[in-house]
Formats: C-alpha cells, structure tokens, sequence
C-alpha cells in the first residue's frame, strides 16, 4: 500500500541589497540552511533575489546577470546536496547573448531545470526577453515539482498547463511590488488571493515565495503564501517586516494526485477543452 510522505515547504521571504550578488549569495545560503534545519525539504527563495529587481537600464541587468551554471545557481546545488533538498530560486541568467528573468530548480542531484519567465511585467520587457518554454515539471525526491515566476501565475492557461502535467506542488519566485490597486481596509492582497485560486481550481499546492525590504523607492506585497489543493493557505500569508522571514507548512503532496471535488465530479476528468478553444486566441 502507498504511504503518504509529509513535505516540509519553506518560502525564504528575503531582503536582497540590488546588484550585491555575492552578499545576496551570502544571504540566501543563510536562509536555505536556516530553512533546512528547521525541517524543510523544499526552500523557496523570491524571484530575482540573486542580483534585486529594480533595473534602470539594460546595462546594470547585464551586469548582474550570471549564466545558469554560475555561481549562485551552482552554490545552490551545493545546498541541495548539503541539505538533501529541493531548492528553487530566481535569478536573472545571461544566455546566448540575451537576458532573462529566470528560476532554477536543483536537488541533492544537482540543477533539474531552468524556467525563463514567460509573461514580462511592467517594465522587465525593457531588460529581458520572454521565455517560450512551457513551466517544467520535476520529478523530485519528494514529488513532481514545478517553476513559474510572479506575473505567469496571472494567467490561468500557463498555470493549469504543469497541473495537466501532472505538478504536485509549484514553486514561485515573486516579487510583488506595493503599489498600482489600491487594497480595501481588511483586505489581503489580490496576488495572494489568485495564488490561493490557482490552487484550489487546479488541486495542487502551490508556495510563492515574495520578498521584503525597500528597493529603489519600491515597497513590497512581502506576501509569501503556501496554499493546500483546496486553495487555503497552510502557511502565510506573511507580513511585510522589512528584514527577512520564513514561513513553512507541512504539505501532502501526494493530495494533489487527486483531483475529486465531489464523489461525482473531478477537476480534470470533467474538463471541456473542445468548448475552450477561443482561451487560447
């Protein structure tokens, strides 16, 4: 009989100092140990923590980018293999002479896999060029682990396609900046509601991994969540703090094997794809 394994999941929700890559290596080695001995098996960290996010020209992005087996990524697989555990995290990699906003996954194994972000927001297209590969999905020591970064998980479509592929858990490095909507008295913040949400209408978990601090004038969400397959958040969502957190949650990830919502009704098998053709134009 199959016996269901608890995964610890940890969001690293970090404070990176813009265009210190060493001390940011230096920081995100310290939370992913901190991390690790508290117990987590998978260490999420937030999107482009390598290098800081606030651009202003194509040159400083250039200057912080790094090649995939650079050395944070590579100083990360040390970790993983330290640690024997998954560890995701963003970064902006330098590839054939372009740039772009990436997320790597490694395991005590080493690196798995690279994910370019796909959907650019605001004024990331002025820096990086879009990915084009559909979100990987890992099989990992601890289930099937999947990447996307912050703006993919607006779009249901990008979301639902590591669903289909059979994601237990998908990791997010985000950074969700404080401002544009404004947010109703007692409300949490909408990024945190839609990663709720595409957990719940896909049945998997999923951990978003925000960062924290004040960058270039920019204020964050500071939002990390790890939402359940029924879209309830079983760690989080975090506050802002202005230094560092972790927040982590136990998870069953093999619950997200199973897509029942009622004995009658299965969030897959009931799909209609030949009434949806018009999502994808």
């Amino acid at each position: 009989m199959h016996v269901v394994t608890t995964t610890v999941v940890a969001c690293c929700q970090l404070t990176p100092v813009f265009g210190d890559l060493a001390g940011n290596r230096e920081r995100t080695a310290r939370a992913i140990t901190d991390a690790a001995d508290a117990g987590a098996s998978v260490v999420v960290l937030p999107e482009l923590v390598s290098s800081g996010y606030v651009f202003e020209s194509r040159e400083e992005a250039r200057a912080c980018a790094e090649p995939a087996d650079g050395e944070t990524v590579t100083g990360w697989a040390g970790l993983a293999a330290r640690h024997q555990a998954v560890i995701v995290g963003g970064f902006a990699e330098s590839a054939g002479g372009e740039l772009f906003n990436s997320a790597a996954l490694v395991d005590p194994g080493g690196p798995r896999a690279v994910y370019r972000k796909a959907h650019l927001w605001d004024r990331e297209r002025f820096w990086f060029t879009p990915g084009s590969d559909a979100p990987p999905v890992v099989a990992t020591p601890f289930g099937r682990i999947s990447v996307m970064i912050c703006y993919d998980l607006e779009f249901p479509e990008w979301v639902r396609l590591p669903a289909l592929d059979g994601a237990q858990l998908l990791c997010a490095p985000v950074n969700w900046p404080e401002y544009g909507y404004p947010r109703p008295a007692g409300e949490r913040a909408a990024e945190v509601t839609r990663v709720q949400a595409n957990a719940g209408v896909n049945r998997m978990f999923v951990a978003a991994c925000d960062r924290d601090g004040t960058e270039r004038g920019v204020d964050w969400v500071a939002g990390s969540v790890i939402a359940d397959p029924d879209g309830y958040p079983l760690a989080g969502p975090a506050q802002p703090t202005g230094s560092s957190t972790i927040i982590s949650a136990a998870c069953e990830l093999d619950d997200a094997l199973n897509k029942k919502v009622s004995p009658l009704n299965d969030m897959h098998a009931d799909r209609r794809p030949e009434l949806y053709g018009r999502v994808a134009h």
